[in-house]
């Protein structure tokens, strides 16, 4: 198809969409009751519909009064009978297909449900959106003149009676439109191998030779692929195999420990990243502006916001509270109700806002995934902006990371202990830990008060991990390719201490 046919196509369906687009910046809250009022019709002859009443609910108010929050334990029988077969339980439309959480490398696994309007109206939307937004910003762009790289997840896809389940990039890659595979690289067949290092080799060899001109993916597979294909080619920068790669679409881990790597396997001062926020249970934030790290909460796609202030947070004895009465700079925790049938669900992630009428976010971490053992309550984004600032004093980069507790036994303090993977190790280690630390204290009040001379915390502790070491312990527990990824902190050292070991 000649790439002037499919840049004019983009640019029609970009300018269609982004009246609608215009609708929700200038009319959120208006927007999102909307939302929230038709799903609460949609859904009211389900089981959950009648349990709570949605025929008697007619805002917001009434929504929070008759609804609680819930977390995915709180739901799991219904999503087990719905596996089994049953429908109509938390929503109208036949749920056919469960998207396999692997957010988190734990054993248990989720299994979110994935409705015929989440996929259409919300993933696929998101993704047709998040070509937009990039094109609309970036006017000359000619990402249409070669072929999209993706990088999905396990292809694997599992029958469970009249049900399947599988990753959801999985699942995606087997409800896309048959065209999808002409823009895209790899081939379909290629995408969905089950074997990740069989599955790396595949991808490299069937794409080295096209006219690559964007990537997506997970920014730690990625690397993983990109280097791979450096191995290969035997070039010395990817710009050498694929000149007229011009973007890379990225989420599912903070992009900030890898950023200065990426910029050396693609030394293009214009080259443009572009971040976006999905996960099984929806697709929320596209970064709409260059060089931005804030991402355009995406309001119309069949999903109503509410959050919950990280100081006040007791999971689902919470008080959350609307888009509305959101403020800048504060750590919320995100709560969804959703067209796959997740009603008032706390998802895991907090966010902050950055701004207001447009609402843009910027995500800090998890609910569950932070270190708060001596009262220090030390988040995701406390740990990377404090690695960010090390590793550019030190001229060092990092591929991987984690930390957990030196627990206090006996007289001896407690501490953090942190497992680094470096791509370039510093000169000096010590001096490493020295700016993470001080910066830690810059960033975080409570954890600079443990450490105030060592009071109830030592100094961190780091060690350095050996070249492979995640690679390795990811490969162990099966969990190779896409949407896995290392828990970045632990309130336990259950993963330190198997890390230890391996190392």
């Amino acid at each position: 198809m000649p790439f002037s046919f499919i840049n004019a196509l983009a640019s029609w369906i970009l300018k269609k969409r982004h009246h609608q687009i215009d609708l929700f910046l200038k009319y959120p809250i208006e927007v999102q009751q909307e939302v929230l009022l038709n799903l609460i019709q949609t859904a009211q002859n389900t089981e959950v519909g009648v349990t709570y009443r949605f025929n008697e609910i007619i805002d917001y108010k009434s929504f929070v009064e008759r609804v609680p929050l819930k977390q995915y334990e709180d739901i799991e029988s219904l999503i087990t009978r719905t596996r089994n077969g049953e429908q109509n339980l938390f929503w109208p439309t036949p749920i056919q297909w469960f998207a396999k959480s692997s957010g988190t490398t734990n054993a248990k696994s989720k299994f979110i449900p994935v409705s015929e309007e989440s996929l259409e109206n919300c993933h696929f939307n998101a993704g047709k959106d998040m070509l937009g937004l990039y094109l609309y910003t970036n006017e000359n762009a000619e990402m249409f003149s070669g072929k999209g790289l993706r990088l999905g997840g396990s292809s694997e896809v599992y029958k469970n009676g009249e049900s399947s389940f599988g990753d959801l990039s999985a699942i995606m890659i087997e409800n896309m439109p048959f065209w999808a595979d002409f823009s895209s690289a790899p081939k379909q067949e290629t995408a969905l191998m089950k074997d990740w290092e069989v599955k790396l080799d595949a991808i490299v060899n069937e794409t080295i030779g096209e006219n690559i001109t964007s990537l997506a993916g997970v920014p730690s597979w990625m690397l993983v692929l990109l280097n791979r294909v450096l191995e290969v080619t035997g070039k010395s920068n990817i710009l050498e195999v694929w000149p007229n790669l011009e973007v890379y679409f990225h989420g599912g881990v903070n992009f900030n420990p890898y950023r200065e790597q990426y910029h050396k396997l693609i030394p293009k001062p214009d080259f443009k990243y572009f971040e976006v926020y999905n996960a099984s249970e929806g697709f929320f934030a596209i970064q709409d502006q260059n060089h931005s790290l804030d991402l355009l909460l995406m309001l119309d796609y069949g999903i109503f916001y509410e959050f919950i202030p990280m100081d006040e947070y007791d999971g689902t004895n919470s008080k959350a509270i609307p888009l509305s009465a959101v403020q800048l700079d504060k750590n919320y925790a995100m709560v969804i109700t959703t067209n796959g049938g997740l009603w008032r669900y706390l998802i895991g992630d907090t966010v902050k806002f950055t701004t207001r009428y447009p609402f843009r976010i910027r995500i800090t971490g998890r609910t569950k995934h932070f270190i708060n053992v001596f009262g220090e309550e030390l988040i995701v984004d406390n740990a990377e902006q404090a690695l960010k600032h090390a590793c550019l004093q030190t001229k060092s980069t990092i591929l991987e990371y984690t930390v957990a507790p030196i627990f206090m036994k006996g007289k001896n303090k407690g501490a953090h202990e942190w497992m680094i993977e470096f791509s370039t190790p510093p000169n000096d280690l010590n001096y490493f830990a020295e700016l993470l630390d001080n910066t830690l204290k810059t960033l975080n009040s409570d954890y600079e008060a443990k450490r105030y001379i060592n009071i109830t915390l030592n100094k961190p502790k780091i060690n350095c991990a050996r070249v492979g070491l995640f690679y390795d312990w990811l490969k162990q527990k099966g969990k190779l390719g896409g949407q896995h990824k290392v828990p970045r902190l632990c309130n336990d050292r259950l993963l330190m201490d198997e890390l230890l070991k391996l190392n």
